[in-house]
């Protein structure tokens, strides 16, 4: 049903009277602002003066409308027509409704003093009604504004994200950042997990991101989440410690596979932890029983041989190469104890070396590498190592 808008009768005979009192009027409510107002003082001098144009704006229509009772004369958007658009940034929706109570209340105040005695009651009743449209109106304003920034900001965040994963290092990255809450204080990690099916419209998987990013920033406000292809990427700061935080909100991502990239320094530097944990993301499906969250850096094998260079790169650089540097007899111990089958007895037997000899090199490549190849995983990610040392060495 259409909103009816009650029709004003005996209040034409006053509107010159209201045109006239407009300049007091307007004083009256930049003085009421001045003095009631606790944020008005907090604004520059050009929003204030701004907001004084508004008033006076607000008062015009108000008087435009008692002669003609039209819809737009109401609308919050008119009213704000006459001031730049920064003004509405500056002045939240509930400041927006104390200025109209305001105006209200001025218009109140000095009714007595703009029209006869016996119109009082009806100006004061035209001021309610107006008020009250124009509140709604407002409203609607700002329900259509945050819409429309949090669809930019979106947009935003869906290409600052891109250009992350694509490991664009341009200094540009901090700033865009910041623009969407980024604080840029602490380290740095990005998480992969596997996006929900999508339906026609995208509604459930924009649910999905909307609800992780509000419970990531429940605990962080750098947090930036959104899809890649068919895959969610968190990006997640703070001061504190961004892995642990990751492993904190596992339960908060969709059901299915999860990985934790690298940790970055900053921002600028997350494409290296993007590219990892979208590897790992891929190649999880190979090691059967991988934990939930799992590590890129636990799924070296699984990424080399899906074909992931920078897996390749990183055993070979990281492992074989620091072997072969600490003493072959390392690398030969290794070869030997994961041939035999983990057995130190057959790996001493091949070397023609006490147990207890193999027994301390074993300790020792741990020392070198960090991986343990007396665990069965990490002895896994030494052979390959070994594999592609072999091969790369060609």
């Amino acid at each position: 049903m259409a909103k009816r808008t009650p029709t004003p009768t005996r209040a034409h005979r006053f509107v010159d009277d209201l045109t006239a009192a407009t300049p007091v009027l307007v004083a009256a409510a930049k003085t009421a602002m001045d003095e009631e107002l606790a944020w008005y003082a907090d604004l520059s001098a050009h929003d204030r003066s701004w907001l004084g144009v508004v008033a006076q704006e607000s008062i015009t229509r108000f008087i435009s409308w008692i002669d003609h009772p039209e819809p737009v004369a109401t609308s919050a958007s008119e009213v704000f027509r006459v001031a730049p658009p920064e003004l509405a940034r500056s002045i939240s929706l509930q400041n927006t409704v104390a200025v109209i109570r305001l105006l209200v209340r001025v218009l109140e105040d000095h009714a007595h003093e703009v029209v006869a005695a016996g119109d009082v009651a009806q100006l004061r009743e035209l001021a309610l009604i107006y008020s009250r449209e124009v509140a709604f109106s407002a409203a609607e304003v700002y329900a259509r504004a945050a819409e429309s920034r949090g669809a930019w900001d979106a947009r935003q965040e869906a290409l600052l994200i891109d250009s992350i994963v694509r490991g664009s290092t341009d200094d540009s990255l901090r700033s865009r950042a910041a623009t969407l809450g980024w604080s840029g204080e602490g380290q740095t990690v990005v998480v992969a997990a596997t996006a929900p099916e999508r339906t026609a419209d995208h509604s459930h998987s924009d649910l999905v991101i909307t609800e992780l990013r509000h419970e990531i920033r429940r605990h962080t406000r750098d947090a930036l989440v959104g899809l890649h292809g068919d895959r969610i990427i968190a990006i997640i700061g703070g001061t504190g410690d961004p892995v642990m935080l990751a492993r904190t909100l596992t339960d908060s991502f969709p059901a299915g596979p999860l990985v934790i990239g690298t940790v970055a320094d900053s921002i600028a530097d997350a494409g290296h932890s993007a590219r990892r944990a979208l590897a790992g993301i891929q190649s999880i499906v190979a090691w059967n029983g991988a934990p939930r969250p799992a590590l890129s850096e636990d799924l070296l094998p699984e990424r080399a041989l899906n074909g992931d260079p920078l897996a390749r790169a990183t055993l070979v650089d990281e492992i074989f190469t620091p072997l072969v540097t600490a003493g072959i007899p390392l690398v030969n111990t290794l070869e030997r104890y994961l041939g035999e089958g983990r057995s130190l007895e057959g790996a001493a037997r091949c070397l023609f070396i006490h147990p207890n000899t193999v027994r301390y090199r074993l300790r020792r490549i741990s020392e070198v590498v960090g991986w343990d190849p007396t665990d069965a995983r990490e002895g896994y990610v030494l052979q390959t190592a070994l594999s592609l040392g072999r091969l790369s060495a060609q």
